[in-house]
């Protein structure tokens, strides 16, 4: 079995001057969803193989703090073709990843994270809010027998949502 886990960035600091939409950071309250959601997979015990973000600040920033709040010990790339990314390229990535990997975190934005989680699970429509975490798994061997269509959406949380967990807070 494969499991992909697509997590949005957290919310960004629109008051941030930043020279572009990429390098804008996140917001406090950003910063503390994302370590919440770090803290949520460890306590789930569902700690990504492999961990790739988008180049953006609030991207790589969430990833970040992600990875120190749940004390993972993930493999962690970034690559700026996650910023703006269709849903075909997104899928030919997960299919090129290597066999070894069981769990991938992908982190990067809207709408691209609700378009592809769709489409792994047959096209439901679905609300991705800011730091919202989904995992989708698949009942494969291999990356490359990912397809639009044959994955399950086991969950999508949010972390309203995952706050209220008492044993995660």
């Amino acid at each position: 079995m494969k499991s992909i886990f697509v997590l949005r960035h957290g919310k960004s600091d629109w008051s941030s001057v930043s020279a572009s939409d990429h390098e804008r950071p996140l917001a406090p309250r950003g910063v503390r969803a994302a370590e919440l959601m770090g803290r949520f997979l460890r306590q789930l015990d569902q700690i990504p193989d492999q961990v790739i973000s988008s180049t953006a600040v609030r991207a790589r920033t969430t990833a970040e703090l992600g990875i120190e709040a749940g004390q993972w010990n993930s493999t962690v790339s970034y690559t700026d073709s996650l910023y703006g990314a269709s849903v075909d390229f997104v899928l030919g990535l997960l299919q090129q990843l290597d066999d070894s990997v069981g769990r991938v975190l992908l982190v990067g934005h809207q709408p691209t994270w609700s378009e592809l989680t769709s489409e792994l699970t047959g096209g439901a429509r679905l609300h991705f809010p800011t730091a919202a975490l989904a995992r989708v798994d698949f009942d494969i061997d291999h990356w490359n027998e990912v397809r639009a269509g044959n994955g399950v959406l086991v969950w999508l949380v949010n972390p309203k949502t995952v706050k209220g967990m008492t044993c995660v807070s």
